[in-house]
């Protein structure tokens, strides 16, 4: 059985979010969020939200022991790009690009 949690419109790159879930897959449910816990990065507070979601998803809807639950596949994807505008110099201007992503954590039992 598996229980999966998405968390999308993350507003962080999809590179700096799969630095984080790079940490945590195939890991043990507990496991993963000490690394996350202890990750100074500020992309581990969501994820760690997002992996305890999961956690309850499996506990609630199906019923799965918490106590042998691991990471089976962690993954980010890219989501839309929201597109600003910053004035330079000679009335010229530059695009801003404020990337955003979406995260699934799926967990399985051993």
């Amino acid at each position: 059985m598996e229980a999966k949690a998405i968390l999308r419109y993350l507003k962080t790159s999809p590179q700096k979010a799969r630095l984080v879930v790079d940490l945590i897959r195939g890991k043990r449910v507990d496991e993963a969020i000490t690394i996350l816990s202890y990750n100074h990065k500020a992309v581990s507070r969501e994820i760690v939200k997002l992996v305890k979601s999961a956690a309850a998803n499996a506990e609630n809807t199906k019923s799965l022991d918490v106590d042998k639950l691991y990471v089976k596949t962690a993954y980010v994807d890219g989501g839309p790009t929201l597109k600003r505008t910053h004035s330079k110099a000679m009335g010229r201007g530059a695009v801003i690009r404020r990337r955003t992503s979406h995260v699934t954590v799926v967990l399985g039992e051993r």
